[in-house]
């Protein structure tokens, strides 16, 4: 038994929750530190409110993904898991910015601090096995095809998250001022509407995708060579699966490490380095109108490099397959840096747009490369728990980010949060040279 090979259409149902997940990560990501800081968050403390995200998903990916192996529902194997993901992901997005609701209780700063805890846990137990479906459903030639699919609504979704409360705030006459303490309407309303989309989205790929039951895996992992060992079945066993690692996942473990280490700091200081960089602000400054509208702005951004890379994402299996998998991340990444770097030297907000490009170039790659390349060297019916291993690669860096990021900005970059992107330019660089030495076991490059 072989693979089916699936049309455009169902690749593009496959991945449609994506769109969903991305949008609500894409709110959060623009947004989240803003949020904290009316909030009352010092930005020397930003990082480390932020260290919850991947300690979450440290713990929960390799368990879903054991999990998301070892599990058939009526719903099948892995849709399950993204869908209860993305109802608990819709519940933090309502509540984070109302988190001032709770003061009764608690700070709204630890609240909030909370629902991000929250959304990022819920949105780690979607998107593993989301990638994990991509791999169990699609045969070998299709995959890059399939994770540039999924990067393309990754990326839309993203632009619709990123820009919306601009959007809402300069197109549509919604307020993005409010009383000191709490989050603008025009945020509110984004959060709520991301919500909707996010459950709407992935009830779509649920009610359209089939998955392959466990004994169509067992023909189709003989057909395609593999030998299936009997083995106790434990939850303890991702260690040893962890132990057992294949040499191209250790490889692209390093690659993984510093091209997520970059994202960590952009993500978390993006708002208040432009706020004091660009709009020439404070750093102490939270609450003014400079501020928000500087918050805007970083959504606008970070919408534009999330278009860049859905656009991009349609050329990477051409690309790919002219010049190599390994050859095209490297490059990738390499225009990310100097996108990043170029952040410190240009001179006005609108210049910002050109630095997202470059941005968007390695977004869309780091989204869709390392998977492809991995998917073929790991076995077929361990792809949950390796994907979820995988994980570990992309929350190390971003825990040892939050860290030593907020005192980096303090001490070391004399409260200019401008040099916390320096680094993450610098840190694709690393990443961008790392790639060459990572063996690409399945790998057809174009000759002619």
């Amino acid at each position: 038994m072989e693979k089916r090979r699936l049309s455009f259409l169902e690749i593009w149902n496959l991945s449609f929750g994506f769109l969903g997940v991305q949008m609500g990560f894409a709110l959060q990501n623009a947004n989240a530190s803003r949020i904290l800081q009316i909030f009352g968050a010092d930005v020397h403390e930003l990082s480390w409110f932020w260290i919850v995200a991947p300690l979450t998903g440290l713990i929960v990916q390799p368990i879903i993904g054991y999990y998301s192996d070892k599990t058939w529902t009526k719903l099948g194997r892995r849709r399950p898991f993204f869908l209860v993901g993305a109802i608990l992901a819709s519940l933090g997005l309502i509540l984070m910015p109302n988190s001032d609701m709770f003061t009764a209780y608690m700070p709204a700063l630890w609240v909030g601090a909370g629902m991000l805890m929250i959304m990022d846990a819920s949105f780690n137990v979607a998107m593993e096995p989301f990638r994990a479906l991509v791999a169990d459903v699609l045969p070998s030639d299709q995959r890059t095809l399939g994770f540039s699919v999924q990067t393309v609504l990754i990326g839309i979704g993203a632009v619709i998250g990123s820009w919306l409360p601009y959007v809402l705030a300069n197109w549509l006459g919604v307020t993005n001022e409010a009383s000191v303490g709490e989050v603008p309407l025009n945020l509110l309303l984004s959060f709520f509407i991301g919500a909707a989309v996010l459950i709407g989205s992935i009830l779509i790929t649920v009610i359209t995708t089939k998955e392959y039951s466990p004994e169509e895996m067992i023909l189709i992992h003989k057909a395609e060579g593999e030998i299936i060992e009997e083995e106790s079945s434990s939850l303890l066993n991702i260690f040893s699966d962890f132990a057992k690692m294949p040499e191209t996942m250790k490889q692209l473990a390093w690659v993984q490490f510093f091209s997520w280490f970059g994202l960590f700091g952009m993500w978390v200081f993006a708002t208040p380095a432009i706020a004091s960089h660009i709009y020439g602000l404070d750093i102490s400054d939270t609450h003014s109108k400079g501020f928000q509208d500087a918050g805007d702005w970083v959504g606008i951004l970070f919408g534009v490099y999330n278009l860049v890379s859905a656009i991009y994402a349609f050329f990477l299996p051409a690309i790919a397959k002219k010049v190599g998998r390994k050859k095209t991340h490297s490059y990738s990444l390499m225009i990310g840096a100097f996108g990043l770097l170029s952040l410190y030297v240009l001179p006005d907000k609108n210049w910002l747009i050109l630095s997202m490009v470059g941005v968007g170039i390695a977004w869309a790659s780091i989204l869709a490369m390392p998977y492809a390349i991995l998917a073929g060297s790991i076995p077929a019916r361990k792809m949950g728990v390796y994907m979820g291993i995988f994980n570990f690669f992309i929350v190390l860096p971003q825990i040892l980010n939050a860290l030593i990021g907020g005192p980096m900005v303090k001490y070391l970059y004399n409260d200019k949060p401008i040099f916390a992107l320096v680094l993450s330019g610098v840190s694709f660089i690393i990443s961008a040279l790392l790639v060459r030495r990572v063996n690409d076991v399945d790998e057809v490059i174009e000759t002619n």
